[in-house]
């Protein structure tokens, strides 16, 4: 779709910020999920993160089907075959990177350093590309979101608490973030030009397939491989369905209209709703800095609305 005049393009622009927004929302509830999943059976992250990426490529697959994208999707892999599997790879890398830095690191370092990391490179990457400076504003966004962002996760739930290896967590950390923002930037230029369904198909099925091999590992290895009761097989459908595939269609359709770096920025509402999630629901403390950062990311990400002009 192709927006020409100054209102339509502000009004697609917040748009799709809400839409990148309401993703990262879903986002903040797949920690619960996992959570709970852990505790009910056991599960470990990189299985519930396989088994969380092939239900929704499943789903994915019998939706295109239904709206007859089959086609569009086996023409986005034979055109663009090498961004689309890196986007794929990209997607499932991040989260099995991301996890295993929580176990080592913590989960504040881990959440700090990766989701903190991606809106810089982001914005580094569309500058350099551009050859332009960042405006005042936009500096003074990304930094009340930084700040917001360390204020909610080293203060909400989890508090500081480290893992057996902080400086191999935090490598790979780093190697979430960097992977988070090279996804965000990568699938910005294919969600331009590619239907929503049809690129979330396609790139959800790439990273079941290179997630799949966890769940024969935790298989072979005597691990638990799936839930063993109906709640457990709801949360991993839930996890499937809304946090995977329904949370990036949300950031693909998203992205036609909202640059990758407003994007990694508007998606820092996970750590927001996850607090939000853990004080309700599991009574966690929420202790003043963190409401403070919460507040800091809405500014931030209310900041990023295009002005309308006439």
């Amino acid at each position: 779709m192709v927006v020409t005049s100054g209102p339509d393009r502000a009004r697609a622009g917040g748009l799709g910020l809400l839409q990148v927004s309401a993703a990262g929302v879903l986002w903040g509830t797949g920690g619960l999920a996992v959570t709970l999943l852990h505790e009910r059976d056991g599960l470990g992250a990189m299985t519930v993160s396989a088994w969380r990426m092939l239900l929704a490529a499943v789903a994915l697959a019998g939706f295109a089907a239904l709206t007859r994208r089959t086609a569009t999707a086996r023409e986005l892999l034979r055109r663009r075959p090498g961004r689309t599997i890196a986007v794929g790879c990209g997607t499932a890398a991040y989260q099995g990177l991301y996890f295993v830095s929580v176990l080592l690191a913590g989960v504040s370092v881990a959440t700090v350093v990766s989701l903190g990391l991606a809106p810089i490179l982001a914005a580094v990457h569309e500058h350099v590309r551009a050859g332009t400076r960042p405006a005042l504003r936009q500096v003074a966004v990304l930094l009340a979101a930084l700040i917001g962002l360390v204020l909610i996760s080293v203060t909400a739930g989890h508090g500081t608490g480290g893992g057996d290896s902080p400086y191999l967590g935090l490598a790979l950390a780093v190697a979430a973030g960097i992977t988070y923002a090279a996804t965000t930037v990568l699938g910005h230029s294919l969600a331009r030009r590619t239907d929503p369904v049809t690129l979330t198909t396609c790139t959800t099925t790439v990273g079941a397939v290179a997630l799949a091999p966890f769940l024969v590992i935790a298989a072979v290895a005597g691990q638990p491989a799936a839930g063993t009761s109906l709640p457990s097989l709801a949360l991993l459908a839930y996890l499937g369905l809304a946090t995977m595939a329904l949370a990036y269609g949300l950031l693909y359709a998203g992205l036609r209209t909202t640059s990758g770096s407003a994007a990694t920025i508007a998606t820092l509402l996970e750590p927001v709703a996850a607090a939000l999630l853990a004080a309700t629901l599991l009574h966690e403390r929420l202790p003043w800095p963190a409401v403070v950062g919460g507040v800091l990311i809405l500014a931030a990400v209310a900041a990023l609305r295009p002005a309308r002009r006439g």
